[in-house]
Order: C-alpha cells, then sequence, then structure tokens
C-alpha cells in the first residue's frame, strides 16, 4: 500500500475496463487519478467513485486522436494537479475486418486513436517530467501485436506501433529519470472484448492455454509495478499478462 503516495497520475480511457482497474489501483496506492475519457458522464462518474480524504481525481473528456483536445485535457489537469508524475495510455478502441474487405477509414481510425493517441498524450505529458527528472509512461499494447489475427490487422498494426514507439521513446527519456513501457494484455472481460463478434471471440477464447478470459485486476497489478520505485529497472519493456495466448 501506498506505493504511489504524493504522485498524480493520468489515465487514458480510464472510464471503465481496464483503465478503470488501473486507476483504482493507482488510487489505492495513493496516487491522485484523473480519468480521461471521450464521455464526459463516464469521466465524471468515475471520478467520483474514486474521490477520498486522501486522493484527488480530476474527470476530463479527451477525443486522443486530436491534439487540440489533447492540449485542452491536459492542461486541464496541470492546473488542477500542478504536474503528472504518471501516465498510462489506455485509450483504444477495437474492430473487425478482412484486409481485402476494409475501408480506408476504419484503418486510419484505428491508427488515430490506438497509436497516435498515444504519441500525442505522452508529447503533452512529457515536458513537465522531463523538467523534474521522473516520470512513468504505461502503455497498453495487446498481445496480438506478437502474433496477429485474421480480421484484426489493422489492430495488430497499430498495437506493434505502440510496442515501437514505447521501446524508442524509452531510449530518448531514461536519463531524464522516466520510464516508458508497455504491457500486452491477453483477451480480457472488457466491455471492448465483449463486443467484438461472438464466433471471433469463442475462436480466441479456445485457443488460450488458460481456458478463459482475463480480468481486469489480474492486469492492474502489473501497471502498479510499472508506475512505482519498485519497476525503476523496466526500461523499454514490454509485460504480457496473457494467460498463455503468447509465452515470451
Amino acid at each position: 500500500m501506498n506505493r504511489l503516495e504524493g504522485k498524480r497520475s493520468v489515465v487514458t480511457g480510464g472510464a471503465r475496463g481496464i483503465g478503470y482497474a488501473i486507476a483504482e489501483a493507482f488510487a489505492r496506492e495513493g496516487s491522485d487519478v484523473a480519468i480521461l475519457d471521450c464521455r464526459d458522464e463516464d469521466a465524471t462518474r468515475a471520478a467520483r467513485s474514486l474521490a477520498t480524504g486522501e486522493v484527488k481525481t480530476v474527470a476530463a473528456t479527451v477525443d486522443v486522436s486530436q491534439p487540440k483536445s489533447v492540449e485542452a485535457a491536459f492542461a486541464q489537469i496541470q492546473s488542477a494537479f500542478g504536474h503528472i508524475d504518471i501516465l498510462v495510455n489506455n485509450a483504444g478502441i477495437d474492430t473487425n475486418s478482412l484486409v481485402v474487405d476494409m475501408p480506408v477509414s476504419l484503418w486510419d481510425e484505428m491508427m488515430a486513436v490506438n497509436l497516435k493517441g498515444v504519441f500525442l498524450c505522452s508529447k503533452a505529458a512529457l515536458p513537465g517530467m522531463i523538467q523534474r527528472k521522473w516520470g512513468r509512461i504505461i502503455n497498453i499494447s495487446s498481445q496480438l501485436a506478437h502474433k496477429g489475427a485474421a480480421e484484426m490487422a489493422h489492430y495488430a498494426a497499430a498495437k506493434a506501433g505502440v510496442i515501437g514507439f514505447t521501446r524508442s521513446l524509452a531510449y530518448e527519456v531514461i536519463r531524464d529519470g522516466i520510464t516508458v513501457n508497455a504491457i500486452c494484455p491477453g483477451p480480457i472481460d472488457t466491455e471492448l472484448f465483449r463486443n467484438i463478434p461472438p464466433l471471433w471471440r469463442e475462436r480466441k477464447l479456445a485457443e488460450l492455454p488458460i481456458g478463459r478470459a482475463g480480468r481486469v485486476d489480474e492486469i492492474a497489478p502489473t501497471a502498479v509495478l510499472l508506475a512505482s520505485d519498485e519497476g525503476s529497472y523496466y526500461v523499454g519493456a514490454t509485460l504480457n499478462p496473457n494467460g498463455g495466448d503468447v509465452m515470451i
């Protein structure tokens, strides 16, 4: 407990699923938490549910694919918190299509949210971290970045890009006291996963050695580790809580 006491964290896509579980775990560890989400009501509700006498929370609406939206949200958070210590880039979308049938717009949307959004939010958080010589950036990728999947080429490509971005940024900022790492969850029982077509979901679950989807509370401890001083020697790493879908 209290491994993040005195820290100020930002979790994008923090109103539900893995993002909310991470935000909740951070709050339990003593961090103030800002919830960023594309839906204002959801962000506000999530932030209120985590606020206590010891933990301050803030809600902000953001479209992570749009620079001006990201700039406005981070300005709001910095005004409320003073600075940002920890950023979790979790916001993302999930759609299905064979490449031969995929509209270019579907590909572009995936790259804008799942990859460009990681870049924009990291860019917004970095100046303050560099100035203070301390920071943690945790990017949520996917096990599909390692193995791919039919009908998910755009998703796997974006998530593989997140890993490449993570490693490259880690080289740039580690000497400034900032660690950058990625988490690659396997199939997790979230709204996003449940919205995938049932046949695809059933095939995926049948492949898993563990035989089931994961829970969000099985992912959050990895984020706590990477955010805390205990994770200080992880640099450009990719951690893989995925039920055995990819054994690395």
